[in-house]
């Protein structure tokens, strides 16, 4: 009998250790931050004003994104959105044209006001919590590790994984960086805002930087997305498409670097897609989130906001 006590108390313990990583690495709630609402906007002090940017027309840009259909607009002194829906690729696609006086109300926020691991709201509850008139989802950090997590000129995770980071300057301009280029404070000195690990990069100088074959790990090829590009200064685009169901098939990371650079996007980076891809304006979620086989918003760890 003693002999098959040890195999057995081995065999359980390996299963209960196996269920534990598991249960810590996707369900297990840690908060590191339970007040995350810093903002270091002193970045801000030194960056030349642009407040009539959010007046900037489209004759002055020379694009044109009118080939979708308007379903919303707001506009007042700090920023101007516009909101169109396509459908392109036998998938539902929504773009928000988006122009900012100063990149300090292009801002993100946490589940629940925390920053931490497994701690997740649904897109739609952080931006109410936040005020926010406009919202997509981010790079839900929360499941990873590593990567740099750079918010509101705030470094919350200074680990580097090798990745390919999405800078976004106080200047209003765009970058994308290999964080073994940089450390987290160093980009913060140099004015990044924003950073986010997730990608890959879409476009750079205007040039697709994927190919018919290029897939975030494990996805499918058609999948519902979320993007964030800049045709200029203080110039956005967020796009997300719907995807997984009859109406609406979803793009390839490729079909959205197109799509994007149609818009005349020159820098373009993919953030978190599949079920968590939401965009939220104006109160209202504006797209047809799926979790699982229903439509409904996934929760997620992060926000990336207007207001």
């Amino acid at each position: 009998m003693k002999k098959h006590l040890y195999p057995v108390t081995a065999a359980v313990i390996l299963i209960a250790f196996t269920i534990y990583i598991a249960l810590d690495t996707f369900v297990i709630s840690e908060s590191y931050n339970s007040n995350a609402t810093e903002m270091n906007t002193a970045m801000f002090y030194s960056v030349s004003d642009n407040s009539n940017t959010a007046q900037t027309s489209q004759e002055e840009t020379g694009y044109d994104l009118t080939d979708g259909t308007l379903i919303g607009s707001i506009t007042n002194d700090d920023y101007s959105i516009n909101l169109y829906e396509y459908y392109e690729n036998d998938t539902k696609i929504y773009a928000a044209d988006i122009t900012l006086s100063s990149t300090q109300y292009l801002k993100t926020a946490f589940a629940n006001d925390s920053y931490g691991k497994n701690i997740t709201e649904t897109t739609s509850s952080i931006a109410e919590s936040n005020n926010a008139v406009f919202a997509i989802n981010g790079d839900y950090y929360g499941v990873q590790e590593s990567g740099y997590v750079i918010r509101n000129g705030v470094v919350y995770r200074d680990t580097a994984n090798g990745s390919d980071v999405l800078c976004i300057y106080a200047d209003g301009t765009m970058e994308i960086v290999n964080d073994s280029e940089y450390s987290a404070s160093e980009l913060v000195k140099s004015g990044v805002w924003q950073a986010f690990c997730f990608g890959p990069a879409l476009l750079q100088n205007g040039t697709v930087s994927v190919d018919v074959d290029s897939e975030v790990s494990k996805a499918k090829s058609s999948n519902p997305r979320t993007a964030i590009g800049v045709i200029d200064e203080n110039h956005f685009v967020f796009v997300v498409s719907d995807g997984r169901t009859d109406e609406s098939e979803g793009l390839s990371l490729y079909e959205l670097a197109q799509f994007m650079q149609k818009l005349g996007v020159k820098t373009a980076y993919n953030l978190d897609g599949g079920g968590s891809s939401t965009m939220y304006f104006d109160g209202t979620v504006i797209n047809n989130p799926t979790s699982g086989r229903s439509i409904k918003e996934r929760e997620v760890s992060d926000i990336i906001y207007i207001g």
